[in-house]
């Protein structure tokens, strides 16, 4: 039997200081029972000698430093995991909240993971179809990458992950080959594919709205929930991304799935670290973020990716919401430096009423090249990427200038270039939240779209393809 420490001084937040103890290690789970034999779950965030600072996943409600009793387990926070979690709803703290039954672990994981040795890794080169025109044309998603989603408040963010979480796929060998894709509902894949899908702050509505998001297209079946709402301990927060994470690693590399981790909105995540650390009494960091935010965003970052010798394969897709929508905040700052590139959200676009408000400008993904092009997806992909966002980037400059000047002004040519970025935010970006467009289709509209312009323009893409794809009615 465990010792039970009766010595609790200190108590400020999700934070206990519990004095007199021996042999605490740091993340060692602990278990606080209060006078009235209620038990609650904590975790040991700093251990010195005679020392530990304990921060709970639950409120400290309740709690009184005299009578409180605290127990140290001797492991960490483990998750038990087995292929039966997919079609699973749990909450923020690994729980299940679906009606269903407990799981039945086929082992337990600590949910911090463990570093993936660099000299592993192997370099994210599949192309993974997320039905969404301007991501998987222009911003194309590589299994194995990272690559946040930057919106604002008030931005449809919760729609645009709902939207890749159920439509998120790998295309066949035969799609591929044939350049032509499957039936929605006969479209498969050559591979095992799952979704974990990790919500924290989010509100009851918009938890619910994911959950019956994923039942409604049947895409539950082949995913994993962990849904953390706004009314649940803070320091929760912190752990569901860890499990979800936690999840994705088993299901990947253990059992060969190719995983997509969604996890939104990292910005909760990351003033739930601001809490905790104010409770702490910690120095502040930038915006009274703490000075380890960064490090604690890579240890979540960093565990996407495809290993050597494992079949499977992470990939995430982090969103965040920039607090006034700026990008030199702390949270996207950081998040830039580790990713592997963004896609922005634009709230021009969105007062429009264009969904998904994606703007070419400002978004990238730094690893495209490698899911682009004959083998992958179409040899005229990546002529097409650049062709489409230099064009529009060309029609936004010209309609700043028609402004000013007055479209009289314009010669024939930026004309064309007006009228092709009004169609290319009308037909290319717009989506309804519904349509799940190949990326067959997707390049078929670019090419549409190409033809409003002299073929003079087209400098980045080569004359076969324009020859083989461009329509023959406007191509003189």
């Amino acid at each position: 039997m465990s010792t039970a420490y009766k010595t609790v001084t200190d108590i400020s937040g999700p934070i206990l200081l519990v004095e007199q103890v021996e042999n605490v290690s740091y993340d060692e789970l602990c278990e606080v029972e209060l006078i009235s034999g209620e038990k609650r779950l904590g975790k040991v965030l700093e251990a010195r000698e005679g020392m530990a600072v304990v921060q709970l996943f639950e409120s400290t409600q309740g709690i009184t430093t005299e009578g409180t009793k605290v127990r140290f387990l001797g492991r960490t926070f483990e998750l038990g995991v087995s292929e039966d979690m997919l079609g699973r709803v749990f909450s923020g703290s690994g729980k299940p909240i679906d009606d269903g039954p407990e799981i039945v672990a086929e082992k337990k994981l600590d949910i911090n993971g463990t570093p993936i040795n660099p000299f592993a890794r192997e370099f994210p080169e599949d192309f993974i179809q997320t039905g969404i025109s301007t991501i998987d044309v222009l911003n194309t998603l590589v299994r194995g990458q990272k690559l946040p989603i930057f919106s604002g408040a008030g931005l449809p963010h919760s729609q645009l992950a709902a939207k890749i979480a159920r439509q998120a796929r790998v295309l066949t060998k035969e799609e591929v080959e044939t350049g032509k894709a499957a039936e929605a509902s006969e479209a498969g894949t050559d591979d095992k594919f799952a979704v974990v899908f990790a919500a924290m702050g989010v509100t009851f509505e918009e938890a619910q709205y994911f959950k019956t998001e994923f039942e409604k297209t049947g895409a539950l079946s082949r995913a994993v929930l962990f849904l953390n709402t706004a009314d649940n301990p803070v320091v929760e927060r912190i752990a569901t991304p860890r499990l979800a994470l936690t999840a994705a690693e088993y299901l990947a590399f253990e059992k060969g799935y190719h995983v997509t981790v969604i996890i939104t909105d990292m910005t909760n995540y990351c003033e739930a670290l601001r809490e905790v650390s104010a409770a702490r009494k910690e120095v502040p960091g930038r915006r009274g973020y703490p000075g380890y935010l960064y490090t604690d965003l890579a240890t979540l970052y960093e565990r996407a990716g495809r290993i050597k010798g494992k079949e499977g394969s992470i990939t995430q897709i982090p969103i965040l919401t920039m607090p006034e929508d700026d990008v030199t905040h702390p949270i996207p700052d950081l998040t830039g430096y580790i990713t592997e590139g963004q896609i922005r959200l634009d709230r021009g676009l969105h007062q429009k009423g264009t969904f998904p408000p994606v703007i070419p400008m400002g978004s990238l993904s730094r690893l495209k090249g490698k899911a682009q092009g004959e083998g992958v997806t179409r040899e005229d992909h990546s002529g097409m990427d650049a062709q489409l966002t230099a064009a529009y980037a060309r029609g936004v400059e010209v309609r700043e200038l028609a402004v000013i000047l007055g479209e009289s002004s314009l010669n024939d040519t930026d004309k064309a270039y007006l009228t092709f970025a009004d169609r290319f935010e009308k037909e290319f970006i717009a989506q309804g939240e519904e349509e799940n467009r190949s990326i067959f289709e997707s390049l078929t509209i670019g090419w549409n779209l190409l033809s409003e312009l002299p073929k003079s323009e087209l400098k980045r893409v080569k004359q076969e393809h324009i020859d083989a794809y461009l329509p023959a009615k406007k191509s003189e």
